[in-house]
């Protein structure tokens, strides 16, 4: 095995034994970044000098007895995460040049970690997107089909550890940003509670929505991740002071006593493609011969989750990127004759199509005279969601569903319709209404090859439950153990 293909654990007991050192490791992905990034297209910006620094750093550390699961592991970060002294683009001609002056919270804790970063990695521009076509930069492409998309909007990180490119990436999810190219890619995605992780750092996209989570190879590493990102920031007002599990602490114990919820709004609707269909199914009696008991659980606001979120994070993106007007930071237009000018047109060259849409449906939805038609009235539609999850979880420990309706589908085959677009993300989206975790785990593959993931959403602050019950399932397939041809 390749340097670069190991896991996070694997590398970690190499790592601690002596086997092998973090420069090694971080030159092997290095490597192999410059060996395929021309034909993936996963990064933004490739911090091979810092990496390298890192690397020396976490060696030294190793030699002096102190190392952590993640001490000399080389990371890819979405662009989205502030990191002081490397620009962080949100994938925007707006941001193209901004170098933050500060580390965004998670990123301190990685650092304190002894992890090493070897790059930010592409998205949809500003999280808005669900197939990385949106980004401003480039296009990246599915290791498993370059003609493919990889999902969005974490496309970046989710491509990048699925053509070992990195060892492990973070994200971030909003409607499914994590899940959906987790989904697309055969990796292990988590979106965590809201609150369980800091966004002190997180250009926001939608702030009610938007939570940082990790991909990666398989439960494990997304167990390591989350220890390492996970706990209260006061830097955060929604960061909630609660005690964190060790989420590694996995065991291969079977399923007996797990109460696993399949909703009908989930299973029987219309444009779910057969290979989904069967994957899902097979995964079901999978978990049944562990031990699972599988209920019928209802959550009857389903069928409203994409009208109310397509008014909810609008709304809240017409806000937050109300910021970047070419005055304070960013991208200006420097041949305006008026201020009023000066505004329109760094607007209307900084962002992309897709964010202008969402902002002006955003603003529209906001605007006087239309907020209780829409905003308050898809809050409403939030607070059924999150009631309906809330029942559900009396009958059931974790729910389980398709992630996506398809496979990855071809670049270009969506990107004229924004509707269909968005409803990929439509079996993703509840979860960030109502703030619970979910994860995507790979669970089979359509018969062209492209990877199918498996949804399992728990209650509030039940990742470890989750990761259980997903380490049970992957000890007993070898879906994740499989690897696309580059």
């Amino acid at each position: 095995m390749k340097l670069y293909e190991l896991t996070i654990h694997q590398a970690h007991d190499l790592l601690r034994t002596g086997q092998i050192t973090s420069r090694q490791l971080t030159r092997a992905v290095l490597d192999r970044i410059d060996q395929i990034e021309p034909d993936v297209a996963a990064y933004i910006t490739v911090s091979g000098e810092l990496a390298m620094t890192q690397a020396a750093q976490a060696d030294a550390a190793i030699a002096a007895g102190r190392i952590t699961p993640l001490t000399g592991i080389p990371l890819a970060i979405k662009d989205l995460i502030c990191t002081k002294g490397v620009r962080t683009t949100c994938a925007s001609r707006i941001l193209e040049n901004f170098i933050p002056p500060y580390d965004a919270s998670v990123i301190l804790k990685l650092k304190q970690a002894g992890a090493v970063m070897v790059g930010k990695v592409n998205m949809d521009e500003f999280a808005m997107g669900s197939s990385t076509e949106n980004s401003a930069i480039k296009v990246t492409k599915n290791p498993w089909d370059l003609k493919r998309i990889p999902g969005g909007s974490s496309g970046g990180s989710a491509a990048a550890v699925a053509a070992d490119m990195c060892l492990g990436s973070l994200g971030s999810d909003t409607g499914g940003s994590i899940r959906q190219p987790a989904s697309h890619c055969g990796v292990v995605g988590m979106k965590p509670t809201y609150g369980r992780v800091s966004r002190y750092g997180l250009v926001a996209f939608a702030s009610s929505l938007d939570q940082i989570g990790p991909l990666a190879k398989d439960v494990t590493d997304c167990a390591i991740l989350m220890n390492g990102i996970c706990g209260y920031d006061p830097s955060d007002s929604t960061s909630v002071p609660r005690q964190v599990p060790d989420y590694a602490a996995l065991s291969e114990t079977g399923l007996k006593g797990v109460r696993i919820g399949i909703s009908e709004e989930y299973h029987n609707r219309e444009g779910i493609d057969p290979d989904v269909t069967r994957a899902v199914g097979q995964a079901i009696d999978v978990m049944e011969q562990l031990g699972a008991e599988c209920v019928r659980v209802s959550l009857p606001h389903t069928t409203y989750a994409v009208a109310a979120y397509y008014v909810i994070a609008p709304s809240e993106a017409s806000s937050n990127l109300a910021r970047y007007d070419g005055v304070r930071y960013g991208f200006r237009d420097a041949d305006a004759d008026s201020l009023i000018e000066m505004y329109h047109r760094t607007r209307s060259k900084g962002f992309g199509t897709e964010v202008q849409r969402r902002i002006i449906l955003g603003t529209y939805a906001l605007s006087s005279g239309y907020y209780d038609a829409y905003y308050k009235k898809a809050s409403q539609v939030r607070t059924l969601i999150m009631q309906d999850f809330t029942t559900a979880f009396e009958s059931c420990d974790v729910i389980l569903s398709p992630v996506t309706p398809t496979p990855a589908f071809r670049i270009g085959e969506k990107a004229d319709d924004p509707l269909t677009m968005y409803l990929s993300d439509i079996f993703t989206l509840s979860a960030n209404m109502a703030g619970i975790p979910g994860m995507s785990i790979p669970c089979g593959f359509s018969a062209d090859g492209m990877p199918i993931g498996l949804q399992l959403m728990g209650q509030h602050f039940n990742e470890a439950v989750l990761l259980n019950v997903a380490y049970n399932f992957e000890q007993a397939t070898d879906w994740h153990t499989r690897k696309p041809s580059l």
